[in-house]
């Protein structure tokens, strides 16, 4: 029996928006199978359609083409309309405004055009549990802190997705929300029993995956030390082909998390690593990074494959190109009528979301107010950047007579000097991460426009968007002037 090509349990990305003839070469080299697209590699529909259509005439028919769109902070393609973060569906789920037909209806509205442009593997939803306010790079991105809330509403989304015509992938699976470390950049430890990780971290993924045996899965790159004290997750068998395979009868594709991040690159290396991983269990190893890194991941997975060394590569192969015949990369029709309906979607579930929090009061329409802001927003690696400072002031100056207070140390802010002025002051956070700057601070109205829990930080009553695309401006301004209500509920 014909071993597989290294490539056909690999996911790489690419350098830029059009497939070049030197990473063709490589692909077809390696016979490589999968390609995850980032917003480096978006352009406009035109160019989307073409490089996808140039990846699956390389690639063939059993294309994985793969996006991170989860909503929120990390949507990779900017000229659709984005959708709601998780948590800001979380919210609106148990403020009950709303319902999981709506947050359905937003994962098809998140599937149709990337089922128009030809991708057909949505790395989503996320499944971790944000337990930590302090968690450094999941957030918004969870439905919230309760796991049966959280399977709930990822299976209708995921309903939705399908729908579409788009596979889901769940993830980081154990779970990535009880951290203070981000895997990007260090090695999280989750210290917690077994019975905890049961009843914590563990719930969604078992309670999904048990509706749905052959859902995809994406790993994280943190050590569990009650399944398994050596080895992070990724790379391990105890729990990949334990628990996972062997306790819960996985049978969908395993895919791990970027080999790049530091939490196995810095340890392991990529080429062990992508060794270990493909041993403990993972079908796919995403292989990002330069073309020599890729390369080198290749080379060593031929020499496990030669030596025996990877169980079972068949089935692994099988279990992909099930998924890529389920879920064909084929462009679908997404009709102008159909792109209205998405937005009036998308558009119904950010107003759903917004939060109210320690009673805000309606501003009046003519009262000058004073709006403090950071300067920029910058993105950080797995997000893009949100709004800078400017660009909120240019959403909120329709409708009220603002004066803008820009900064790049928001510790400097004077709140004494700036309260003499006898204006109320509006401070709105942007940021990902909770900025040490905003701790104490005390404006008359507190706007959450990205990280939710930047609300424990600030003594104020806030409104928490959960996100800031223009959906979720548009769900703020009509709360301020009177025409929408908050009906969420704070998830974490």
């Amino acid at each position: 029996m014909s071993l597989p090509a290294p490539g056909s349990l690999m996911m790489v990305d690419l350098p830029g928006p059009e497939l070049d003839a030197e990473t063709r070469e490589h692909l077809e080299r390696w016979r490589v199978g999968a390609v995850c697209l980032f917003r480096r590699n978006v352009v406009d529909p035109e160019q989307l359609g073409a490089l996808v259509a140039d990846l699956r005439g390389t690639i063939g028919p059993h294309a994985l083409i793969a996006i991170d769109q989860e909503g929120g902070g990390v949507w990779r393609v900017p000229f659709w309309p984005a959708a709601p973060s998780a948590m800001c569906l979380g919210a609106g789920f148990l403020g009950r405004s709303c319902d999981l037909s709506l947050v359905r209806e937003v994962g098809e509205a998140v599937g149709r055009p990337l089922a128009a442009a030809g991708i057909n593997w949505n790395f989503a939803p996320v499944l971790d549990l944000n337990t930590n306010p302090r968690n450094p790079v999941i957030g918004d991105r969870a439905f919230g802190a309760d796991g049966e809330v959280a399977a709930e509403l990822a299976l209708a989304w995921l309903g939705g997705l399908h729908a579409a015509g788009v596979a889901g992938c769940v993830k980081h699976f154990p779970g990535h929300g009880d951290t203070h470390l981000d895997s990007h950049h260090d090695l999280p430890t989750v210290s917690r029993s077994r019975a905890e990780l049961d009843s914590g971290e563990l719930r969604p993924f078992s309670l999904v995956l048990g509706q749905q045996p052959t859902l995809p899965v994406m790993t994280s790159h943190i050590v569990y030390p009650a399944l398994d004290p050596g080895r992070p997750a990724t790379l391990s068998e105890p729990v990949l082909g334990g628990l996972l395979r062997g306790e819960w009868g996985h049978r969908g594709v395993i895919v791990t998390d970027s080999m790049g991040m530091q939490a196995i690159d810095g340890r392991y290396g990529r080429e062990e690593a992508a060794v270990l991983a493909l041993r403990a269990g993972a079908d796919l190893v995403m292989a990002l990074g330069r073309r020599s890194v890729q390369e080198r991941t290749a080379q060593a997975i031929a020499g496990a494959l030669a030596e025996g060394k990877v169980p079972g590569p068949g089935e692994r192969v099988n279990r992909l190109r099930a998924l890529a015949q389920s879920y064909p990369s084929s462009p679908q029709p997404w009709t102008p009528t159909q792109q209205r309906m998405s937005e009036e979607v998308l558009d119904r579930a950010w107003q759903a979301g917004l939060t109210a929090w320690r009673e805000p009061a309606r501003p009046r329409p003519s009262e000058p107010a004073l709006l403090i802001v950071e300067r920029g927003a910058p993105g950080e690696l797995v997000s893009e950047a949100g709004l800078s400072g400017e660009a909120v002031a240019a959403a909120l100056r329709p409708f009220f007579p603002l004066e803008t207070v820009l900064t790049d140390h928001p510790e400097e802010i004077d709140w004494a000097r700036l309260r003499l002025q006898g204006r109320p002051l509006w401070l709105a956070t942007t940021t990902r991460r909770r900025s040490p700057g905003w701790v104490g601070a005390a404006p008359d109205l507190h706007l959450a426009l990205w990280n939710p829990y930047a609300v424990l930080d600030v003594d104020a009553p806030a409104l928490i968007t959960y996100g800031s695309s223009p959906g979720a401006l548009r769900a703020l301004t009509r709360w301020l002037t009177g025409k929408g209500e908050a009906g969420g509920r704070f998830p974490g």
